[in-house]
């Protein structure tokens, strides 16, 4: 294997920002939207993403420069689909030069790189690999219906004891789906509710 900073990666959008979702919600954090993504979620709010051909290849070591002249202390690998890369040299020089590496990923390829916190999103639209549960710090269930509650219970069922589990209303249909993830709530106290605070805020 050569220099890990000549791995090439292709690359949508890198920026500042607070994380909006889950339990690191408002803390500041540099975001890398990969390119590449084969879940193909009806609802997806970065369509653009999904073809990774049409992204600039950026190499790591550019990418882990930027996020540390960035002063953000976690790093977010997002997608599209991230996993769909060897993200091995990226969390490496991440992780190298004092950055916490996180990533959400839908866990429909197998993970590789060093990860300080995983959000695991499942979707309907392609089935997660089982090693994922595993692996995972918190599940994200993005709620479009109702049916959706109990399809995310069944994904906790796997998940380690400890992880956090959180139920997030899809943005387009925040006010429709809000009154039954709140009276499911009454029944199952062990969920949060996930709002894309970066949205309200205005930011990326």
């Amino acid at each position: 294997m050569g220099d890990w900073r000549d791995v090439n990666y292709p690359v949508m959008e890198r920026f500042f920002t607070v994380q909006g979702e889950g339990a690191y919600t408002g803390a500041s954090a540099w975001f890398i939207r990969l390119g590449g993504c084969d879940v193909g979620c009806a609802w997806c709010d970065v369509k653009e993403s999904w073809d990774a051909e049409v992204h600039p290849k950026v190499d790591a070591g550019t990418l882990v420069d930027e996020a540390v002249q960035s002063g953000a202390p976690i790093c977010v690998i997002t997608g599209g689909e991230p996993a769909m890369h060897d993200l091995t040299s990226l969390t490496l020089g991440l992780q190298s030069a004092g950055l916490r590496t996180h990533i959400e990923t839908s866990g429909t390829h197998p993970m590789t790189g060093t990860w300080d916190w995983v959000t695991f999103s499942p979707k309907r639209f392609k089935s997660p690999l089982d090693a994922i549960y595993g692996a995972s710090h918190e599940l994200k269930i993005v709620v479009v219906n109702r049916h959706d509650l109990q399809w995310g219970e069944e994904h906790a069922m796997k998940m380690p004891p400890a992880a956090s589990r959180y139920f997030q209303p899809e943005w387009d249909r925040r006010d429709k789906v809000l009154p039954y993830i709140m009276k499911h709530l009454r029944t199952s106290p062990s969920w949060r509710i996930s709002l894309q605070t970066h949205k309200y805020l205005g930011l990326p």
